[in-house]
C-alpha cells in the first residue's frame, strides 16, 4: 500500500450514511494494509468504483456493500455503522 495514505479520521468525512460507509471501508483497508486496487480485484470492481465511493462520490447498492464487506472480512452492517 502506499505510503502517502494515512490513517483515516472520521472528521475527514461528510456526517451522513454514505460519509460513514466511505470511512469504514477506508479504515479497514488501512488496518489490512490492502490498497484500492486489491480490494477492488477481491470485489471483482473496478479500482475507480472504490475510490469514488471512498470519496463519498457514488451510492452503493446493497449487493456491493455485501461485496466490499466479503472482501474485507467484516460484516456488511459493520460497513454502515458510525462509532468513532
Amino acid at each position: 500500500m502506499s505510503e502517502r495514505v494515512s490513517k483515516p479520521k472520521f472528521s475527514d468525512f461528510e456526517q451522513s450514511l454514505r460519509g460513514t460507509l466511505a470511512f469504514n471501508i477506508r479504515r479497514f483497508r488501512f488496518e489490512q494494509k490492502v490498497s484500492q486496487e486489491e480490494l477492488a480485484f477481491r470485489c471483482e470492481l473496478d479500482r475507480t468504483y472504490i475510490s469514488a465511493v471512498e470519496r463519498c462520490i457514488w451510492n452503493v447498492s446493497l449487493s456491493n456493500i455485501e461485496k466490499i464487506a466479503e472482501a474485507l472480512g467484516v460484516e456488511p452492517w459493520q460497513l454502515l455503522f458510525h462509532s468513532k
